[in-house]
């Protein structure tokens, strides 16, 4: 199986001309639908004060609402260096620049260094991810009280979406591979380690489970 912790294929399709897109379009539209979602969910659980650890962040545009909300200080964990750029631009305009770190590490393999943190974010990142059961197994272990994942709705759209798309990547060359796992099995993995469900909000196309200890 293609590995998508392989930073190779995540750069061929996070590239820095994406980066710059997703920038742009926070900077005129703000957040996506999903990711207010999920900052609902935070809010109302209480982030003042807290630790956040997002995993493939991105940009960083959640960790930045997050921290104007009242969060102390985000860690975001990356794949791609290609966002790097565009994140400490958006840092430096809102001005909050000492309070995220950003690293070039993958949760899931087990590297030192990465603390456990109050909150743990993960935006479309377990369908970029082949091993769900590892990722979430190592989101569990890092999270101190609430955990916040998105991911594609699972049924014959989506799964025809998820072939079409790993399709082409094979046409074309690509390492990179898209993945709609079973949500049912996502969710026991972190209901094994401590965290009960507590928000639900279906999409048309995106999902998002909120956990708490």
């Amino acid at each position: 199986m293609m590995n998508c912790c392989d930073a190779r294929g995540c750069d061929q399709f996070f590239s820095a001309r994406f980066a710059r897109r997703v920038a742009r379009r926070y900077r005129k539209r703000g957040v996506d639908k999903t990711a207010r979602q999920m900052i609902a969910f935070l809010e109302a659980r209480g982030i003042e004060g807290a630790t956040v650890l997002e995993v493939g962040g991105g940009v960083g545009e959640i960790q930045l609402e997050l921290l104007k909300h009242g969060a102390a200080h985000a860690v975001n964990l990356e794949l791609s260096p290609a966002y790097d750029e565009e994140a400490q631009k958006l840092l430096r305009e809102a001005g909050l620049g000492d309070r995220v770190d950003r690293r070039i590490r993958d949760i899931a393999a087990g590297e030192d260094g990465i603390e456990p943190a109050d909150v743990v974010v993960l935006h479309r990142v377990v369908c970029c991810y082949p091993d769900y059961e590892r990722l979430l197994t190592a989101v569990a272990e890092h999270a101190q009280r609430l955990v916040v994942f998105s991911y594609p709705r699972r049924n014959a759209i989506s799964r025809l979406v998820v072939a079409a798309q790993n399709l082409s990547f094979r046409l074309l060359r690509r390492e990179f591979r898209t993945f709609a796992h079973p949500p049912a099995a996502m969710l026991t993995v972190l209901t094994r380690r401590g965290l009960r469900p507590s928000f639900d909000h279906r999409g048309l196309v995106w999902q998002v489970a909120g956990l708490e200890r």
